[in-house]
């Protein structure tokens, strides 16, 4: 079985601002991350990143990026979530989500992207829908229950 860790969970009270990261938070069916501004009865509740996404990032000369800042919900190591084929679940503490959708369109590019010219959120970020809620906290093992 392939797991990886929770290295940051991140959230913001309001849409169009970076992500704080948080100790724990709660995981909620057809909602997300409780707390914050992203969540909501759709299908892109939470959003992933790993952590080698933004280690490509930080060897383009943005050493100080912060997990948050691609407005990523949950940073993981261990797991190239990207590679994971939509319907995935993902077991992360006792909570577990399922991979609804991988990569999104970007909206007129982000401050990263007019830094660097590049931006990995668009082709490595992944979506999730709760499907069974709990709490879930920086460190927790995350697991791929099925591919």
């Amino acid at each position: 079985m392939i797991k990886g860790r929770l290295d940051s969970i991140n959230i913001s009270v309001e849409k169009g601002t970076k992500k704080k990261p948080i100790a724990q938070s709660k995981l909620i069916i057809n909602h997300g991350i409780e707390g914050d501004a992203h969540a909501g009865d759709w299908h892109r509740q939470i959003s992933l990143l790993s952590q080698s996404s933004i280690d490509k990032m930080r060897a383009l000369g943005l050493n100080d990026l912060q997990a948050g800042d691609f407005a990523e919900n949950l940073t993981i190591s261990g797991i190239d979530v990207s590679k994971l084929p939509v319907g995935t679940l993902l077991k992360v503490g006792v909570a577990e989500m399922r991979i609804t959708q991988i990569g999104k369109e970007c909206h007129g590019g982000c401050e990263i992207k007019a830094q660097v010219g590049d931006c990995v959120m668009p082709r490595e970020g992944v979506f999730a829908e709760v499907v069974t809620e709990g709490i879930i906290m920086e460190g927790d093992v995350v697991e791929i229950k099925n591919t």
